[in-house]
């Protein structure tokens, strides 16, 4: 089912195309890439949800603004392809949200834009990520998201992409090469740990073309997260 069909199935109406609120656009088309100005949540001509998560907001409210902003990044993606139908895949997230000090649940936060992008796009929605807090956002925000998506070509697929769904196809000129990496790896007696698996509706790295987007990692250690705190204050630089 194609995207344009699933937002009809799902009853979603996305919202008008808000103005630029400084001298950028909305999206700007490189090769097969947009990529999309980062979007907070609005509804009218205003924001909504403005105010920090953990203080004014409870991180389910955050997960709705961050739907919020999904659709209007959406709406904006639509406005500058002419179809959601247009898009291969969605690459990249970059999610921030405003909060309160000590606030470590960002991801759960930004899932709620996340999720979105999976039920229009379906596998297709998956996609590498970071979320990340932030001490403000413009206007006093919960949260801003930024998105890069993958335009259909109207040529097949070249032998060695990454299909609309995710998975890998056999290597080619363009697939990633782990060899030099572990070489480097080997000569310096680095172990390198196992990647750590995603918790929500994205993945680790996605290939656009000749690009790697690899998602936001955190220090871990045998599944557990190492370096909790403020540098300088509750680790040493």
């Amino acid at each position: 089912m194609s995207a344009e069909a699933r937002l009809h199935e799902l009853g979603i109406e996305l919202p008008p195309v808000a103005p630029p609120l400084g001298t950028y656009v909305r999206a700007v088309r490189a090769g097969n890439l947009l990529f999309l100005a980062g979007h907070g949540p609005w509804q009218g001509d205003r924001p909504a949800f403005v105010g920090k998560v953990g203080r004014d907001f409870t991180v389910e409210d955050g997960a709705q603004a961050a739907r919020l902003v999904g659709l209007g990044l959406l709406a904006s993606t639509r406005a500058a392809l002419g179809s959601l139908d247009r898009v291969k895949r969605v690459v990249k997230v970059l999610g921030m949200v405003n909060a309160v000090d000590g606030f470590g649940d960002q991801p759960k936060v930004i899932n709620g834009c996340s999720d979105l992008l999976v039920e229009v796009f379906g596998q297709a929605g998956r996609h590498a990520r970071s979320a990340v807090g932030m001490g403000s956002l413009p206007g006093g925000i919960a949260v801003e998201i930024e998105m890069i998506v993958e335009i259909k070509d109207d040529a097949p697929a070249a032998s060695g992409t990454r299909s609309a769904a995710g998975g890998a196809q056999p290597p080619g000129p363009d697939a990633p090469d782990e060899a030099p990496a572990k070489a480097v790896a080997t000569r310096h007696r680095v172990a390198l740990p196992p990647p750590p698996i995603p918790t929500a509706q994205y993945v680790r790295a996605v290939a656009a073309g000749p690009l790697l987007f690899v998602t936001g990692h955190n220090p871990e250690a045998d599944g557990q997260l190492v370096y909790r705190g403020r540098i300088d204050r509750d680790v040493p630089l």
